[in-house]
C-alpha cells in the first residue's frame, strides 16, 4: 500500500530535481481544453516502464477523464501496460497490425508523447505517424520539425523526470507528482502466495544475482562470501530463469538463504521485494521495482555515469556503489559487506 510519507518522499525527490531542468518550448502548447487523450510511445525494459507509470498515475489524477494508450515495441512491455487499470488500451507496433492500425493510426489524439531523448527509428516512424493535436518529445536535433514542442533538460537527467517534466510542458509551471512508481496487479501463483504467507515482514534480506548486460553479473563465491558474513540474517535469491541453477546452487549451499519457487511475472517479484527488510541488486530492473514499495537499497553500478544519473535508484534509503570498471565483479566484496552493515545499522 502506498502510503502518504511514500508520496511525500517521492514528492520531494522529483521537487529536488526540477532545478536541474529548463523547459525549452519550440511551439508552444496552445490546449483549448484539458487533453481527453493521449498516446504514449513505451520504451522497451521494464525498468522504463516502472519509471513511466508516475506519470501515467499523474496524469490521471490532473485529467481524470483522459484516456491513455500505450504504444509498445515488445511483448513484455505489452504485457505489463495490459495489466494497468489506468491504461485504457495498449497496442503492438510490431504485432497485430490490423488491430494496431485501427485502434491507433485511424485516429486522432490529444497528444502524442515520446519519452526518448535521442533518435530511434521505430519511435520516430510512429511519432510522425500516430495523428495528435498536440505531439510532444524530448529536444534533440533530429527531432526537429517533427513535434509542437520539445522539452530540454539537463544532460543526463532522471528518466522519471524526463517522463514527469510532460506534466510541466502541459501545465506552463512547476507540478508536483501525484504518484510514486507502480506495478500493474498481475496474477500471483499458488506456490507464490504461500511462499508470501511465509515470509515476516521487513525481516529477510534479498539478493539479485541478475543483470541484463554485460558486466551486471558477480560470482557465486562472491555473493556466498557475502551470505556467509552475515549468519544471523536470512537471504532471499532472486535470478532470471538464465541464472535459476545459481540461485539453486546459493540456496543449497547456505543454511541462511531461504529457498524461494521461480516467479513467473514482475509483479510476483514486486510482492516479494515488499517484504523485505533490504535488497542487493546490481543496476537491472529490481533497482525500480523496490521503490514502488520504498525498500531499503544497495544498488551495485557498473562505473558509466549514465547508468547512475539516468537510472539510479529512487528509494528513501539507498546505497549505490559503483565499480571502477565496466564490470561490478570488480567491487570489493569487503565494500559490499561493509556497505550492508551500515544500512542495517541504520534500519535497526
Amino acid at each position: 500500500m502506498k502510503t502518504k510519507k511514500d508520496h511525500s518522499t517521492f514528492r520531494q525527490r522529483f521537487a529536488h530535481g526540477l532545478q536541474f531542468i529548463a523547459i525549452r518550448q519550440r511551439r508552444g502548447l496552445s490546449l483549448q481544453a484539458p487533453p481527453k487523450s493521449i498516446v504514449i510511445l513505451a520504451r522497451e525494459c521494464y525498468g522504463d516502464c516502472i519509471l513511466l507509470t508516475p506519470l501515467i498515475g499523474s496524469l490521471k489524477r490532473e485529467y481524470p477523464e483522459i484516456s491513455i494508450y500505450i504504444v509498445a515495441f515488445s511483448q513484455i512491455i505489452f504485457n505489463f501496460f495490459s495489466a494497468d487499470p489506468n491504461i485504457a488500451g495498449v497496442y503492438h507496433a510490431k504485432r497485430n497490425i490490423h488491430r494496431y492500425f485501427k485502434g491507433i493510426l485511424l485516429k486522432e489524439f490529444d497528444l502524442l508523447f515520446n519519452p526518448k531523448d535521442h533518435p530511434s527509428t521505430h519511435f520516430l516512424i510512429q511519432s510522425v505517424l500516430i495523428r495528435a493535436k498536440h505531439k510532444v518529445g524530448h529536444f534533440n536535433p533530429n527531432h526537429e520539425g517533427i513535434f509542437d514542442h520539445l522539452i530540454t533538460l539537463e544532460q543526463n537527467a532522471h528518466e522519471s523526470l524526463k517522463n514527469l517534466s510532460l506534466l510541466n510542458a502541459l501545465n506552463g509551471n512547476q507540478v508536483q507528482p501525484h504518484c510514486k512508481p507502480y506495478l500493474p496487479p498481475m496474477p500471483v501463483s499458488p506456490e507464490i502466495t504461500l511462499f508470501l504467507n511465509t515470509l515476516p515482514q521487513g525481516k529477510f534480506l534479498g539478493i539479485n544475482i541478475s543483470a541484463g548486460h554485460i558486466g551486471g553479473h558477480r560470482t557465486i563465491q562472491q555473493w556466498s562470501e557475502l551470505i556467509l558474513s552475515f549468519p544471523d540474517n536470512t537471504f532471499v535469491i532472486f535470478s532470471t530463469p538464465h541464472d535459476f541453477e545459481e540461485k539453486k546452487v546459493l540456496e543449497q549451499l547456505h543454511q541462511n538463504v531461504l529457498k524461494s519457487p521461480s516467479t513467473s511475472n514482475i509483479y510476483e517479484v514486486g510482492e516479494i521485494v515488499k517484504k523485505l527488510k533490504l535488497l542487493i541488486t546490481p543496476d537491472t530492473s529490481l533497482v525500480h521495482i523496490a521503490a514502488c514499495s520504498d525498500t531499503p537499497l544497495i544498488a551495485l553500478y557498473r562505473k558509466f555515469l549514465a547508468d547512475r544519473t539516468q537510472f539510479g535508484p529512487l528509494s528513501s534509503m539507498q546505497k549505490v556503489i559503483i565499480s571502477q570498471t565496466p564490470d561490478i565483479i570488480d567491487i570489493e566484496p569487503v565494500e559490499v559487506s561493509t556497505a550492508l552493515h551500515e544500512m542495517l545499522k541504520k534500519l535497526s
